[in-house]
């Protein structure tokens, strides 16, 4: 077997180690989007909640937001508007501005989304994370170790229920 370097190197890898990361949620959390047909790429989602939560906004309030350059929040609020989640119109108190809102269609898609894909992505993701303590590098061999155990579209269909469940009781 071939070393793991990055793992190996520790703090001077960290960077590449939570890239790893990332990129390898999104496409665990793309495979329940793309069971579900939605028609939308994870690194999407954050817009749609962005806008959800707040209102309209513009790209460079998006961009703030999301914590992305604007030439990447350009280019993703481009591809939500070729979809249809997104509308963009003058601000009505500055013309020079334009606000990003949801559609019909994009707002149907985050209430959906709401009930159904994000409490399952939630519930694989605590699932994954539930057992971790201790040092931050130890977490994330624990985090990258049980990926390839499980990816998240298995741990979301036996955690949500549990999760959700637990999250009830706690309210109530």
């Amino acid at each position: 077997m071939v070393e793991d370097v990055v793992r190996t190197l520790g703090f001077l890898c960290l960077g590449s180690r939570l890239r790893r990361i990332g990129e390898r949620l999104q496409a665990d959390t793309q495979h329940i989007i793309d069971e579900a047909e939605l028609g939308i790429q994870a690194g999407q989602y954050p817009f749609l909640a962005a806008i959800d939560r707040t209102g309209p906004l513009t790209i460079g309030e998006l961009a703030q937001s999301v914590g992305i350059t604007q030439p990447g929040a350009t280019r993703t609020i481009g591809q939500l508007l070729e979809s249809g989640f997104v509308d963009m119109q003058p601000a009505p108190d500055d013309q020079r501005r334009r606000l990003v809102s949801l559609t019909d269609k994009g707002q149907e898609l985050v209430d959906y989304s709401k009930a159904t894909i994000w409490p399952r992505v939630a519930a694989a993701v605590a699932d994954l994370c539930g057992d971790l303590d201790g040092p931050i590098l130890e977490q994330l061999a624990a985090i990258e170790d049980g990926l390839a155990e499980a990816p998240l579209k298995r741990r979301s269909t036996a955690a949500a229920p549990r999760v959700l469940s637990d999250a009830q009781e706690e309210e109530g």
